[in-house]
């Protein structure tokens, strides 16, 4: 297991492995059943991948709105006066109308060989207010000691981003510092092997979602066919 330590000049900051909130951004608890609405979690792949990093929270104590008004931003937050003389304060500052940043105070330094990249925070994708901040993907090497700035996408024009007290605002995954890989075509060998486990999936479908398809609100057939062989897959590797 590889270790990401991290300093920060606010408690408030302290980083945590992303969580799903149920109920909360990913949704509710609806069972998968017949008339279940459908919800984020409900996905496998997705709630993988949305617990696949390391979460940033926001530190202060009232809420920040970022507006665009006539092609220009706006910052409304009652900052009152600077924790320390020597931060930049506000810690939000404009850059060029179509982003900002945030001087986040927080510093991770990945282990050798890695890097940070940050993201939006996985409740971005469930979000039907349209108001979560949008973080710009960005690597950062370990080599960096400084403490780092986020920078988001601005709003669309007459939207608001939303930062609130101990909401979460962007995501951090950990990945190889380099992607020392290539792309090319499968060889026909490779792809026939690649259809074959998909027809053999496509034909074994009916008993392997057995007791587990349902229809939801919007007439959308689910069943547990990924779900199944996702466990069986893990329980492989754990025993290999």
């Amino acid at each position: 297991m590889e270790t990401v330590k991290f300093r920060m000049n606010d408690p408030r900051l302290a980083p945590r492995r992303t969580k799903m909130d149920i109920p909360g951004w990913a949704g509710e608890r609806q069972p998968r059943a017949d008339g279940s609405h459908e919800q984020v979690w409900h996905c496998v792949p997705f709630s993988e991948g949305a617990q696949y990093g390391i979460e940033l929270f926001y530190p202060y104590d009232f809420e920040l709105h970022v507006t665009t008004r006539d092609g220009k931003l706006s910052f409304s937050g009652d900052w009152g006066e600077p924790p320390s003389p020597t931060l930049q304060w506000p810690p939000f500052r404009n850059f060029g109308d179509h982003f900002y940043t945030y001087q986040i105070l927080l510093d991770l330094k990945a282990p050798k060989g890695y890097a940070i990249r940050t993201e939006p925070h996985p409740r971005f994708y469930a979000d039907p207010t349209d108001t979560v901040p949008i973080a710009v993907p960005a690597l950062i090497r370990n080599w960096w000691p400084m403490l780092f700035f986020c920078v988001f996408k601005a709003p669309a024009e007459g939207r608001t981003h939303i930062f609130r007290p101990g909401e979460p605002f962007a995501q951090v995954i950990v990945i190889p510092e380099e992607a020392n890989f290539a792309l090319e075509p499968m060889t026909p060998d490779e792809a026939a092997e690649r259809e074959l486990q998909a027809r053999r999936i496509h034909a074994s479908r009916p008993n392997l979602a057995q007791g587990t398809e349902w229809t939801s609100t919007t007439d959308t057939v689910f069943d547990g066919t990924y779900r199944h062989l996702h466990r069986a897959a893990k329980e492989k590797a754990r025993k290999s």
